[in-house]
């Protein structure tokens, strides 16, 4: 399949609309400096970490449903410690979804939700790689594991999660960046017992 631009919904929180948020507190002048820079060369980085991001979840996430024709995951990032050599820890609400083709509609048979901080790190080929995700629980320890994992970024997390149309706005648009760059014949996904949905034209 060929490579997907990946639908990445930034949060809002004190730095505007398109920012993926930092989650490092105050800093003096010259640490600010700094931490600019480093966003900098994170900001350059970004589609190879989604990339990257998109893989893990793709074979270590995805691979655990029922199996469909495609997996196509939904990145919605909150927020990132910056670049620091070669490592960078990014939160976010992540999502997978496994889906079979049939006629012109991509029928959902499987997926759920992963919120977590992963580890990315550049490998000896200076390519990017999830080399730990520490994933909020489910069931009884779910909120617990979510404010020790997200801190003082919980209300993002829970602003991002609890946002359906929020959610489904970056599904689709997930969905319409594969099928566009996999020119696949589809026009409509659709989850069991739910009507089936346009997917947005690129």
């Amino acid at each position: 399949m060929k490579k997907i631009k990946f639908w990445m919904i930034a949060a809002i929180l004190c730095c505007g609309a398109g920012s993926v948020v930092s989650c490092t507190g105050n800093a003096t002048a010259e640490k600010g400096a700094e931490k600019g820079a480093e966003d900098t060369v994170a900001a350059q980085s970004g589609d190879v970490m989604m990339d990257a991001i998109n893989k893990y979840l793709v074979d270590s996430i995805g691979s655990n449903y029922t199996q469909g024709d495609m997996c196509i995951p939904v990145i919605m990032m909150t927020c990132s410690d910056g670049m620091k050599n070669d490592s960078i820890f990014m939160w976010g609400d992540y999502w997978v979804f496994n889906y079979k083709m049939a006629g012109d509609t991509l029928k959902c048979v499987s997926g759920g939700d992963h919120a977590g901080k992963m580890l990315l790190t550049k490998n000896e080929n200076g390519e990017f790689q999830v080399v730990s995700f520490e994933q909020v629980e489910d069931g009884h320890g779910n909120q617990e594991s979510a404010k020790r994992i997200f801190g003082e970024y919980y209300d993002v997390l829970q602003a991002v999660n609890g946002d359906e149309n929020y959610r489904e706005k970056a599904r689709a648009g997930s969905i319409a960046d594969y099928v566009k760059a996999n020119n696949l014949p589809v026009k409509y996904y659709q989850d069991y017992g739910w009507p089936a949905k346009e997917i947005p034209t690129k």
